[in-house]
């Protein structure tokens, strides 16, 4: 069966041209358009990544079980999801900011990057295996997997409210979404949030959140044009990829993935004590100082979530009641 990245069926959805530049044997290059005149996107397999170098004091973290091997096995999420991972034009070649920062830290330490296309409850049995030796997979650090992994973070974990274009819908807390129907993911921290807000809402006597979910996202875009959903809450790269390129949806308001009280960050994961999060962090934090990692988020729009340095399991989203 044919993969089709969710970038190029949202393009062709709203009828965004791809522009195409193809090189004698070469699979196609392409790009696609940006609402609003913005830069446009390489969603082609040839990527044109921004490489790093290897940094003898970085590498030196590495243990020597897996310096040894010359390779970093890096699982990532299968289920295409652009800017974070994703399919390119060619349905094989692995691409986007997740890919691109992995790399950065892969040839920082030294070895060769390979990446494991996995759904996200099998990223984590990868590492709980051994078969993995990192996930670059939108991770935000929590203090139940601290339990179990170590952290060393690369972004702002930021969350937004897509809502239709024009909608007139502006969201800062609960009182803005009572009674609204809103899409969102079961099981992540933006469900988290809209199922707190929600009871907040009942609490002082509002309407409780419609909350509604969905098995892909392409039908939660045809429900947020039809109107039968008021808004999506789910991760900010995704939301504001989709305003970019289809241009008939709006950021309503974003939001820390940590809630109100705490700055939410994701990171680099990989097995508690494996010895990994120290190499990850100092590949990181090399990266943001000579300015390839402030690069990499600016070519998929990201700018705005990036962190001033990489934090070893920093304090993460609370323990949920059980």
């Amino acid at each position: 069966m044919i993969r089709r990245t969710l970038a190029a069926v949202l393009a062709l959805a709203v009828g965004s041209a791809l522009l195409t530049a193809c090189g004698a044997g070469d699979a196609a290059d392409a790009t696609v358009g940006t609402a609003g005149g913005g830069p446009k996107l390489n969603i082609g397999p040839d990527q044109h990544r921004v490489r790093g170098t290897k940094d003898p004091k970085s590498a030196a973290l590495v243990p020597a079980r897996v310096r040894g091997t010359g390779t970093l096995r890096i699982g990532v999420d299968a289920g295409g999801i652009p800017p974070l991972s994703f399919y390119a034009t060619d349905d094989k070649t692995l691409i986007g900011v997740e890919e691109d920062l992995a790399t950065l830290v892969a040839d920082t330490l030294g070895l060769a990057p390979r990446f494991e296309p996995l759904s996200w409850e099998n990223l984590f049995v990868g590492l709980d295996s051994g078969k993995l030796d990192a996930v670059f997979s939108n991770v935000t650090v929590t203090e139940e997997r601290k339990d179990k992994y170590d952290f060393a973070t690369y972004r702002l974990d930021q969350l937004a409210m897509e809502t239709k274009k024009g909608s007139g819908l502006r969201v800062r807390g609960a009182a803005d979404v009572a009674g609204k129907s809103i899409a969102v993911s079961s099981g992540t921290n933006q469900e988290k949030i809209l199922l707190d807000w929600s009871r907040e809402d009942e609490k002082a006597g509002r309407k409780p959140v419609d909350i509604k979910y969905f098995q892909k996202p392409t039908d939660v875009y045809l429900a947020l044009q039809s109107g039968r959903i008021d808004g999506y809450f789910g991760p900010n790269p995704t939301a504001a990829y989709h305003v970019a390129t289809a241009g008939q949806t709006e950021i309503a308001g974003t939001f820390s993935g940590g809630g109100a009280h705490l700055k939410g960050e994701i990171a680099a994961t990989t097995h508690k004590g494996s010895g990994l999060a120290a190499a990850y962090a100092a590949a990181l934090n090399k990266v943001i100082d000579d300015g390839r990692y402030a690069k990499v988020l600016a070519r998929w729009g990201l700018s705005g979530e990036a962190v001033p340095h990489s934090r070893i399991n920093p304090p993460g989203l609370p323990r949920t009641a059980n």
